[in-house]
């Protein structure tokens, strides 16, 4: 079919459809998009390439033939998902494993979804998407309430119903509805500096919702990295030379403990407590959690990244040391030392 294939998020390779594709559409090259996809796709072994692109910034660099293939947390939200993707390009064909489906976006590729259609038996659909808003205002559709909702990899709440409103305006980001904000998400998007709402990065759910796989142990000697509340860019971080990564906030820890399990690098987390469970936990040995007893957990995450030397000679005599300098003032949650 001389196809490129742009893979999306985890669960797409966790249900082994990503396998399962590549032998019936026979790609040229499968582009995996996102930072759990990149996880899911290194457990599984499978010969593709990593970007740290957007699947629509992915798509729009190609030439040729392409298709999007992700699975959604449900066929509703997977459909949304391709929507927001096709809204952004002149045409798309989109596989949709949660529900047997390939869309054929804004008359997309013809040909291509009809003989994708014929060799996985998949169900055709054509749509046309209604493109981004351009009022500063976004849209997050295809929540479910309860679950956390995320801007630029941050999460700012928790959704109360299937479509959360956000709108940018005058500096300042505001919940128009359908989110129960948690004010220091929001104050940690800000810090961070305040995103073009119609282009940020925005997701709603668990980032996945399988476990990891434990690798093995990485370097002992190296530098160490620091993730504070931004997960999402821990790729970016963890080369060769590191040997251990210092993360700040509850969510943060959790994803940097996921992705590093795989990688075999340590972490030591620092958390406060207000976790939002959006990924399975796992951590690799070495590794430690401390919970903030009396304040937040930014103000000792700063205090480390600034005080510490974040290029020791050895990661065990990091954390001995670390963990001295904070007695009295945390509680170990989480200690894989020895392991």
């Amino acid at each position: 079919m001389n196809l490129v294939m742009v893979v999306h998020g985890p669960e797409v390779f966790d249900a082994g459809d990503v396998e399962r594709l590549i032998g019936l559409l026979s790609p040229r090259r499968v582009l995996v998009a996102g930072v759990m996809a990149r996880t899911a796709a290194e457990e599984s072994g499978l010969s593709v390439i990593c970007t740290d692109e957007r699947p629509s910034v992915v798509l729009a660099a190609l030439s040729g033939r392409a298709c999007l293939v992700n699975r959604g947390k449900t066929p509703k939200s997977g459909r949304i998902f391709g929507e927001i993707v096709a809204g952004r390009l002149p045409g798309l064909v989109h596989v949709e494993t949660s529900s047997g489906t390939v869309y054929r976006w804004n008359r997309g590729d013809r040909d291509l979804a009809e003989e994708i259609v014929r060799r996985t038996g998949y169900d055709l659909v054509h749509a046309k998407s209604t493109g981004d808003r351009g009022d500063g205002v976004r849209e997050i559709r295809g929540c479910i309430p309860g679950e956390a909702v995320f801007v630029n990899g941050i999460v700012i709440g928790t959704a109360t119903a299937e479509t959360v409103i956000l709108s940018g305006e005058n500096g300042a980001l505001r919940v128009v509805s359908g989110l129960d904000p948690k004010p220091h998400g929001l104050e940690k998007l800000l810090r961070a500096g305040l995103p073009e709402i119609r282009k940020a990065w925005c997701k709603s759910g668990p980032v996945r919702s399988a476990p990891p796989r434990q690798g093995e142990r990485a370097s002992r000697t190296g530098r160490v990295a620091v993730i504070d509340h931004c997960g999402h860019a821990l790729y970016r971080e963890i080369g060769e030379d590191v040997c251990g990564v210092l993360a700040v906030g509850d969510d943060t820890t959790a994803v940097c403990g996921h992705i590093c399990s795989h990688s075999g690098i340590p972490v030591f987390g620092v958390v406060d407590g207000d976790a939002d469970t959006i990924v399975k936990p796992g951590y690799a040995p070495g590794s430690v959690v401390v919970e903030v007893q009396d304040g937040r957990d930014d103000d000792i995450g700063w205090e480390l990244a600034a005080s510490r030397d974040l290029d020791p000679s050895s990661w065990e005599e990091w954390v001995e040391e670390t963990l001295r300098i904070l007695a009295g003032r945390v509680r170990i949650v989480v200690d894989r030392r020895g392991e």
